[in-house]
């Protein structure tokens, strides 16, 4: 058969070709996919008549052009694929060179869309069968030719390699968004080791957090200078110096008195409302900042965790399959050299194992790709999360320093009020109408005297 994919690890004749020359994001292992990527971007029939000029395909099979303008064949029965033109001489099907996707810009394993670019259920890799008159043999490692070729693993999360990486869409392509900037890890200040993305994000919540409480405690040292101020006034304003000016001047005087006894409950009433309206209102929103943080701080290292869990299952895995493979070989060899029975139930239950130990791999890698794409997928909820939170941070702040500004304005007018009257009784002060009044009310006679005669 050519390029028919098979799901079992033990191959037939030639050593096995995993994966190589099919792109990761435009093929599929399973023969339901197989016929959806036919009516993908870039895989276009022939131009009319062009094959039968040339040969004419064998029934069921179709021509189609790849991405680079190379032709293969499928064989719409089977979803059968091949390079060779059906019908020609049989052979593995020659690997083109690598190219870029002509799928949608992918992100870890999802589309710009934040699809999954594989349904997780799914076996993340192809492999294909040839067939032939010599002993069965194990398959060489699955993919990882490829892998090494097409993606780099940093910190148990697999990237796409720089070189082969296909160009990607931001998720949020109008702004600069958390869900597109923290993907990768940062080398700490002082060059001792790396610090994960999100953990970045997260430093910069806290840091958030603590300047929310130092401005919690800066209204709150305001609130105090004001009951202090107005406490003052109110004594001040019971001060009895000065009480026994009379006329018109000891009315404004009394007046610039009490003026300070009203101007204290007014801030009093003020510092209550900065509690009230101001510093409560951060204090718990803070509080519930915090547990929001711890929360997502959480559920990102229990997904990072499971994913590094993954991670070393899939090593393992990998270097069981090698050592089942290296058996195999061995037992294959010792065969060729002599020929009996326990040699030939020594390959059997080797090339058992080394079945065992592919399906082994294949399901791990399968689990890891699950988890990645679970921690890939919360990381885009939490970032945008964390990113809603700072706005609602900054939004919150804003709304109750205006309520500062606005009492404290109220305030002023309320505290410009209470000195009006005082300005007016100031105009009236008039010290000869004072004196007149006094006089009236004081005087016992009004006969001057005179000198006195001999």
């Amino acid at each position: 058969m050519k390029g028919e994919q098979g799901a079992g690890w033990e191959l037939t004749g030639q050593l096995v070709q995993v994966g190589s020359g099919w792109p990761h994001d435009s093929w599929d292992s399973t023969a339901t996919e197989a016929g959806e990527q036919m009516r993908k971007p870039g895989m276009v029939p022939p131009p009319p008549g062009e094959e039968s000029q040339t040969f004419v395909l064998p029934p069921g099979w179709q021509s189609y052009l790849s991405p680079q303008g190379r032709r293969y064949y499928v064989n719409t029965a089977t979803n059968e694929t091949t390079w060779e033109r059906p019908g020609s001489s049989p052979g593995i099907p020659a690997s083109p060179g690598p190219h870029r996707s002509s799928l949608p810009p992918t992100v870890n394993g999802y589309h710009a869309s934040g699809t999954p670019a594989h349904p997780p259920e799914t076996a993340h890799m192809s492999v294909r069968k040839s067939t032939g008159d010599s002993q069965n043999l194990g398959s060489s490692s699955p993919g990882k030719k490829q892998s090494k070729e097409n993606t780099i693993t940093i910190n148990c999360v697999t990237f796409p390699h720089p070189d082969t990486m296909p160009e990607q869409q931001l998720l949020k392509p109008t702004e600069w968004s958390y869900c597109d900037y923290f993907w990768a890890d940062k080398k700490d200040p002082q060059g001792n080791g790396t610090v994960a993305g999100f953990e970045l994000l997260l430093q910069k919540q806290l840091k958030g957090k603590q300047m929310q409480k130092e401005m919690s405690e800066f209204i709150r040292e305001r609130i105090k200078i004001e009951e202090e101020y107005a406490k003052n006034l109110a004594k001040l304003s019971q001060n009895s110096l000065a009480a026994q000016e009379e006329g018109s001047l000891g009315e404004a005087w009394a007046q610039v008195k009490k003026s300070l006894a009203d101007e204290a409950e007014v801030h009093l009433k003020f510092s209550a409302k900065l509690h009230s309206e101001v510093e409560k209102p951060l204090m718990n929103f803070r509080e519930n900042f915090k547990k929001d943080m711890k929360k997502c701080d959480h559920h990102i290292a229990d997904l990072r965790k499971q994913l590094a869990s993954r991670y070393a299952a899939v090593e393992k895995a990998r270097k069981a399959l090698t050592e089942r493979q290296r058996d195999l070989e061995m037992k294959t060899q010792q065969l060729e050299i002599k020929l009996s029975n326990k040699t030939e139930e020594d390959i059997k239950k080797a090339r058992r194992k080394s079945t065992q130990a592919g399906d082994d791999l294949m399901r791990c890698v399968d689990l890891y790709n699950q988890a990645q794409s679970k921690w890939f997928e919360e990381m885009v909820t939490t970032t945008l999360e964390l990113e809603r939170l700072e706005v609602e941070r900054v939004e919150m702040i804003r709304q109750h320093l205006c309520q500062y500004t606005q009492l404290r304005h109220e305030t002023d007018m309320f505290n410009q009020s209470t000195v009006e009257p005082v300005d007016q009784l100031l105009r009236k002060v008039d010290p000869a109408k004072d004196r007149e009044l006094w006089v009236r009310e004081h005087k016992t006679g009004n006969i001057r005297p005179v000198d006195m005669e001999i």
